[in-house]
């Protein structure tokens, strides 16, 4: 069971401008792409072609750093319709531009089969643990409560981003240790684990908090165990994922075969390939 628990199936549309360029920077496959987003059918010919059994589809809301409105929902809740054995339909709300984010969250699961809330404080510019100081936005603890309540992981980017706008103060994945705290029954997921420059922090909050996972999406899998050397050790917390086709990653397949390749006990890479994400979104 391979499982890519970080991609992106977005409204090509919505990007801003500047966002558009640095996502088309040197590529030759938008056409395929923009096809692929729109037909799950060819989508999921392509993940037979790529050697994926399933797929997470990961989309947030930053209409003011990548063009995202709330509209994401309701794409990728059609988009995986009638598919939701094999795709995993991720969703947006943010928090500082929602009226009332809990009923927002509870509103898109209802609606659009919404299965995981993805938070992108970089791109949506205020810290995961903004609710500590009683600063801006005013409604993160709720988020996470009501996430909590519904049994939905919360995947958090961690580390950088290249994309105009973004801030990357924002990307420390340490603000994850109060949620953790604060929410001790919470499936967090840390995407990219804390690329380049917090892998460390990465890997002290996956040996602290039982409920803190995270994704191994955009880190080339040939420097895994150089940014994670005890990565065995974390490897029933650990997903697979590529962000593809975010820029700089080479294919899906490549990225499967180079883990595949990794000197890693097998049980340890049964669990990063498929085993992990399986457990944090069972098949329905």
């Amino acid at each position: 069971m391979i499982i890519d628990a970080h991609m992106h199936v977005q409204p090509w549309s919505q990007f801003r401008r500047e966002a558009l360029e640095r996502m088309e920077a040197g590529r030759r496959d938008l056409d395929r792409i923009r096809k692929l987003f729109d037909d799950p059918g060819a989508f999921l010919r392509f993940l037979d072609e790529e050697g994926v059994d399933r797929a997470v589809l990961v989309n947030y809301v930053s209409p003011d750093v990548i063009g995202f409105t709330p509209d994401v929902n309701a794409f990728v809740g059609r988009f995986c319709r009638g598919h939701e054995d094999r795709l995993v339909p991720v969703g947006g709300v943010h928090p500082r531009l929602a009226a009332d984010p809990a009923a927002e969250l509870s509103r898109i699961v209802e609606r659009d089969g919404i299965r995981a809330l993805k938070i992108h404080p970089p791109h949506q510019l205020f810290r995961a643990n903004a609710y500590r100081d009683g600063g801006d936005p005013p409604g993160l603890a709720r988020l996470y409560g009501r996430a909590q309540e519904l049994g939905l992981p919360v995947i958090f980017h961690t580390g950088t981003s290249i994309f105009p706008g973004a801030r990357n103060k924002y990307g420390d994945p340490m603000d994850l240790d109060d949620v953790a705290v604060d929410f001790p029954d919470l499936t967090i997921i840390m995407a990219h684990g804390g690329r380049p420059l917090w892998m460390k922090t990465c890997f002290f909050l996956l040996r602290r908090h039982p409920n803190v996972h995270m994704d191994i999406s955009g880190i080339p899998p040939k420097a895994l165990l150089r940014y994670f050397p005890r990565l065995a050790e974390v490897a029933d917390r650990t997903l697979f994922g590529t962000d593809w086709p975010g820029p700089g990653v080479p294919g899906v397949r490549r990225n499967v075969e180079e883990v595949r390749g990794l000197p890693l006990p097998e049980e340890a890479r049964r669990a990063i390939l498929g085993g992990t994400a399986e457990r944090v979104f069972p098949r329905r």
